[in-house]
């Protein structure tokens, strides 16, 4: 891999923009990656329909956080660029282009691949001119029954203004020819679909005529008995469309009391949020399409016409309708480190440090350590930081129920958590309520950091266990997330998140801290200085390596020491699920640098570095990927592996990631990413389906 040493006698300029991929580029190339799994005829046919509707998904994500960002920048005149080189308006144009190819590619695959070969297993979407009498005679009362006494259908005209159209609901624009009941001509109208109503219809099974399983989608139902919504008036045309909103949340913390109730209100808010995009149906005539760019202060740029449903992610209903295990993943058992069978948390975490991999192993022994240490009678304290989970969670069971038995629980909610602040309001109200303590965070940082610590009175002094992760507790994504968690009953581990937790609730600095490393105060230094010696080491004729495996590298401090370290001769090579704006590959630059993704079955969230620190490898743990929000805007926490066993297990996964020929993608120095292929007489790997086999072995 090495390519030779280049002196850095004449360091470049390694803020120049050539040497960034633009960051919405990368986000959009990371949907392809997506885009490609449900093309792939290896993977489960209703795992592809999976994978088609998690990149309309992240399309959505993508425009109500990054386009809709861009395009406030765009109305500030002063705007300053960044490393992406273009301006706001420049990035905003590209951005058109790629998506509507990316739509483009969406509704043939939908429509050409995946509806005709679901049709072929027996589950098909029964177009309107397909319903058989009995089907239509059902379906019309289905829509008397259980859709018109939900439906609002508005007519415009100077009385009745265009209705408030909620974000990402499914609506329609109907064309019509007539007079009202008070004598007035109508022209248009809009019915919209309230989200109480299921966007697929399953139609019973005597009706379906195979023996296999049909559905019909709300919107044809609802384009087929559109005239019986308005009486005595042709109608002259139906459409469906959708409207995505600014969805990012402003609440000023400084100039609120009642941090709760403000964000309550930029809920409500959000869902009405300045519009960036529509999507439409694609045979709506240019005279209607104009008419909701104009009301939406949209421009053609903006419009996204689409040839079938205009919200592809509600086809995930599907999968769980079906019930075909031939057409899914084959389901798998997590593993559980002999460790932990037949001892308890408390009695395994003393024999040494656990490292569970999820999800591979299983979540419950994290559950179970809850669990024990709220009905543990010497439990005298427990204290979690909660980012995103379900107020349904055993774990959160567990904290109310040791809040109600008395003992001291501390939990640190973080409210913003995107798209989750609904729910953790919910969750803060629930444990408020059971007598728990509970603090939102930090003014101005979000507290991202996975933190258990759990205080125990053993012969006659307190003793400290610890769980920390590199994702969220959170029972259900910790079943197809991939995560990192330790227990251990360190004592400098103990004293570390003790104080990180005295640091949170009282705000006040924290002490030097042992095996921690902590944003916003040190995380980056520490990274530069890893980094850093790395590169001293391959300078002074040694050898360096360096592998991280994250989920973004945006932050431009470090990509310049990874250039230094590259330049210097270390090898480097970064597993990036999502965005990297590092550039690979760059002659003199980047030659020792090798940046892979691997898009599979489980979505890669781990977020671990190694060192290889001249044969003694230091290994790190962290919630942080390397992006500038981590680093500085957030509460994170890195954590060394320090059980040599442990350590020599992480880095073998690492290898095994950079081994993977079957569902990798290597970085290409424009910013595309080419899929990995392996020769025919090469082994073919798959980390994810290794790693599953291994965890198997060895639980």
């Amino acid at each position: 891999m090495l390519r030779g040493r280049p002196s850095i006698v004449d360091t470049p300029n390694l803020k120049s923009p050539d040497f960034y991929i633009n960051r919405e580029h990368s986000q959009l190339e990371f949907n392809k990656r997506v885009l490609h799994q449900a093309k792939d005829t290896t993977v489960p046919l209703l795992e592809r329909l999976k994978f088609l509707c998690i990149t309309s998904t992240n399309q959505d994500e993508f425009f109500e956080i990054r386009v809709a960002g861009l395009k406030q920048r765009v109305e500030v005149s002063s705007a300053p660029r960044g490393p992406e080189q273009l301006s706001p308006g420049e990035v905003l144009r590209t951005i058109h282009q790629v998506t509507a190819e990316i739509v483009t590619e969406q509704y043939r695959l939908l429509n050409d691949v995946l509806m005709p070969e679901l049709d072929e297993e027996g589950i098909r979407f029964v177009r309107r001119d397909d319903w058989t009498t009995e089907q239509r005679l059902w379906l019309e009362q289905h829509f008397k029954d259980e859709i018109v006494p939900v439906l609002s259908p508005t007519t415009l005209d100077p009385t009745r203004p265009f209705p408030r159209i909620l974000n990402k609901s499914l609506n329609f624009i109907v064309s019509l020819d007539g007079r009202d009941a008070f004598g007035r001509q109508c022209r248009r109208a809009i019915v919209q679909a309230p989200r109480s109503l299921p966007r697929l219809i399953q139609l019973p099974h005597e009706l379906t005529g195979t023996g296999g399983t049909d559905f019909v989608f709300l919107s044809s139902v609802i384009h087929a008995f559109v005239d019986q919504l308005f009486a005595g008036i042709r109608i002259t045309g139906c459409f469906q469309f959708r409207v995505t909103r600014n969805s990012e949340l402003y609440v000023d913390d400084e100039d609120v009391d009642d941090l709760i109730r403000a964000l309550e209100g930029e809920l409500f808010e959000s869902r009405y949020g300045d519009e960036v995009r529509l999507e439409l149906a694609h045979n709506c005539p240019d005279e209607l399409a104009e008419y909701l760019l104009e009301h939406f202060h949209l421009t053609h740029e903006d419009l996204y016409r689409v040839p079938g449903p205009v919200n592809l992610n509600r086809l995930l209903a599907v999968c769980d309708l079906v019930d075909r295990k031939d057409l899914k993943y084959p389901p798998f058992t997590p593993g559980l480190p002999k460790t932990l069978v037949n001892l308890s948390p408390f009695e395994a975490a003393r024999k040494g440090d656990i490292l569970l991999h999820h999800p591979y192993e299983s979540f419950a022994p994290v559950m179970d350590f809850v669990h024990r240490a709220a009905n543990d009678p010497d439990v005298v304290a427990i204290k979690q930081t909660l980012y995103r989970t379900t107020p349904d969670s055993p774990i959160v069971a567990s904290l109310v129920s040791a809040a109600r038995a008395g003992k001291e629980v501390t939990v640190l909610i973080e409210l913003r958590a995107r798209f989750d602040e609904a729910a953790n309001i919910e969750l803060a109200t629930k444990l408020q309520e059971a007598g728990a303590h509970v603090v939102y965070g930090v003014v101005g940082y979000k507290t991202h950091c996975k933190m258990i610590l759990v205080v125990r009175r053993e012969s006659g002094r307190l003793r400290r266990y610890v769980h920390l992760g590199t994702g969220n507790y959170h029972p259900q994504t910790a079943r197809i997330y991939t995560d990192y968690g330790l227990l251990s009953s360190n004592p400098e581990f103990g004293e570390d998140v003790h104080q990180v937790f005295m640091q949170l609730t009282s705000l006040t600095k924290a002490s030097e801290l042992k095996l921690l490393t902590q944003s916003p105060f040190a995380l980056q230094t520490k990274l530069l200085e890893l980094i850093g010696r790395e590169t001293e080491m391959a300078m002074a004729g040694g050898s360096g390596r360096i592998v991280a495996k994250i989920n973004a590298l945006v932050e431009p401090g470090v990509i310049r020491a990874l250039y230094k370290a590259s330049m210097a001769g270390v090898g480097v090579d970064l597993i990036v699920r999502g965005v990297c704006c590092l550039r690979a590959g760059i002659p003199g630059i980047s030659d020792n640098i090798r940046v892979v993704s691997i898009v599979g079955r489980f979505l890669e969230h781990t977020r671990c570095y190694y060192f290889a620190n001249g044969g003694k490898p230091e290994v790190y743990c962290a919630s942080a990927d390397w992006m500038d929000r981590n680093l500085f805007r957030r509460i994170e926490v890195a954590f060394p592996i320090l059980d040599g066993e442990l350590k020599a297990r992480l880095i073998g996964d690492l290898e095994t990631c950079l081994a993977d020929n079957c569902q990798a993608w290597e970085l290409e120095a424009d910013g595309s990413y080419t899929r990995i292929e392996r020769s025919q007489d090469e082994e073919a790997v798959s980390a994810q389906m290794r790693m599953l086999a291994q965890l198997a072995e060895a639980s």
